[in-house]
């Protein structure tokens, strides 16, 4: 691909905000694209290395004796809560762990139970879980105005503006409540802005469950295989093409600018479930360009990145700007409602909210953005991230746990895969989200396979429970600044106990 790189659209490395010079990379390498996706392939096409039946008989027996308390919460819930848990996170094979202390690095179940706390909530709590700097503040603006007004308070401008002073794409901030409703609105935002109906994501990527993003979810390809109850209409104009796959991505530009236009292209910029199928490192770059090319909006969802990959997040990293950028989970800290959306000043200005707006807009809402508990939290998060250089030490604590990883698994002669991009690694034992779907044949066998795959990982994640860790559905671990030398050797040396039960 030669189209030329629009300047306007790259950020001045020499620009960035004075505080982030104090902070050191978050990502001390991006890993080899090429070698990992070769090794992924060779993953899914060798038998699975499950734990061993008998091992697994006594990775069962410690729910049963040590988790009674969670036990009796999750038959409790089952009879209020469809399936018991209220989203993917809290699912736990065989059954849901009840947590009633965190703090740090570590968790506590509801039996007394002590965990190392690799989910991290999904990914937001870069400071660690709970520190009593971010409590302190919360609760002064909570024994002042209580959680919400509905009206304006000082902490939701300071947010917004030390957001706009480090992300390079981001000239104006709207605050909204989730993840979910920020890609709504950017998506609407796009549209509204390009006069465009058609939206590119790239396949296997999550990007909330609002309708027209239930589409090609976490497997390439799928398409509506997860839309049960969305009718066709709402995703008739979401496309998806896979990752790294310019090609394939300038045809679908190409057609689409016969049939009224492109709106957006949407991504994660480190690829598909926080770089579960990693992108190359100039990938996000010539999407730009061909972004500029057609006369598409690049929207980077950074509701992962954002932060965690330092204060100006993936776009400071990559050196390009978007010209939407989704924000939610690291934006509050880890506290409730925590979205935003972000872009250049001429795009944002289609937001402008108010009673009676008589100019063009894209309406959005929401009663509890943006209020005063999320912005404090917000606000003294991000600037204790930025004293500590939390992302860049969480950083290291991520190469710290890869390299280990990496050990165990060449010395116990493992097929599994770990890399890791700063503070997010991925390990990688079934390879259930890795499985070729790049054709009808090739997907229908990819599903049926997947449910294997599946209850392998599900058998991991509950040996790793058993042994001390919470991780991410048994194949992602996020680090964060209270992850110290020490919790990472106690991390490694119980996955090496669970490991040698293969």
């Amino acid at each position: 691909m030669n189209a030329p790189i629009n300047p306007q659209h790259l950020s001045n490395p020499t620009s960035t905000h004075r505080m982030e010079s104090t902070c050191t990379p978050a990502i001390s390498s991006w890993p080899d694209v090429d070698t990992l996706y070769r090794r992924f392939a060779e993953l899914v096409a060798q038998p699975m290395r499950p734990i061993k039946a008998e091992h697994m008989k006594k990775v069962m027996h410690y729910f049963d004796q040590r988790c009674q308390g969670s036990k009796r919460l999750s038959e409790a819930a089952k009879k209020v809560i469809p399936g018991g848990v209220q989203h993917n996170l809290a699912f736990n094979h065989p059954f849901p762990i009840a947590m009633d202390q965190a703090e740090g690095a570590h968790l506590r179940d509801v039996d007394g139970n002590r965990y190392i706390d690799l989910l991290q909530a999904g990914g937001p709590t870069l400071l660690g879980s709970n520190p009593p700097v971010l409590r302190q503040k919360v609760n002064e603006v909570l024994d002042q105005c209580g959680p919400v007004t509905g009206l304006l308070h000082e902490y939701e401008v300071k947010l917004a503006e030390l957001v706009c002073q480090t992300m390079p794409g981001v000239e104006m901030l709207r605050l909204l409540g989730s993840g979910t409703e920020a890609v709504m609105g950017a998506i609407r935002l796009a549209r509204a802005y390009t006069n465009k109906k058609w939206l590119i994501k790239v396949g296997g990527a999550y990007h909330g469950w609002s309708d027209q993003m239930v589409y090609g979810m976490r497997l390439p390809g799928t398409g509506r295989m997860e839309a049960i109850g969305i009718p066709g209409g709402s995703t008739a104009y979401t496309q998806e093409c896979n990752p790294n796959d310019l090609d394939a991505l300038r045809r679908k530009l190409q057609i689409n600018r016969m049939r009224g236009g492109t709106a957006a292209v949407l991504l994660e910029p480190l690829g598909p479930e926080s770089g579960t199928r990693p992108v190359h490192p100039d990938y996000n770059r010539q999407v730009r360009a061909l972004c500029d090319e057609f006369g598409a909006l690049m929207i980077f969802d950074e509701v992962v990145t954002g932060f965690r990959m330092g204060p100006g997040g993936a776009q400071a990293y990559f050196n390009v700007k978007p010209d939407i950028t989704v924000l939610g989970k690291c934006l509050a800290g880890g506290y409730p409602m925590a979205g935003a959306i972000g872009g250049r000043r001429e795009v944002m200005m289609l937001l402008v909210g108010g009673i009676g707006t008589t100019s063009k807009r894209a309406f959005v809402g929401g009663t509890l953005s943006a209020n005063p508990l999320s912005c404090v939290a917000g606000y003294h998060a991000l600037m204790e991230a930025q004293r500590t250089d939390a992302a860049g030490k969480a950083g290291r604590a991520g190469d710290r746990m890869r390299k280990g990883l990496e050990q165990i698994i060449e010395r116990l002669h493992l097929p599994y895969v770990v890399y890791n991009m700063g503070s997010i690694v991925h390990l990688q034992t079934s390879g259930v989200l890795l499985l070729d779907t790049s054709n009808l044949y090739k997907l229908w066998k990819a599903k049926d396979e997947a449910k294997g795959r599946k209850h392998m990982m599900e058998e991991m994640g509950a040996a790793y429970s058993a042994h001390g860790l919470i991780t991410l559905a048994g194949s992602r671990i996020y680090t964060s600044l209270a992850d110290t030398d020490e919790v990472v050797d106690d991390a490694l040396n119980r996955f090496e106990d669970v490991f040698k039960l293969v």
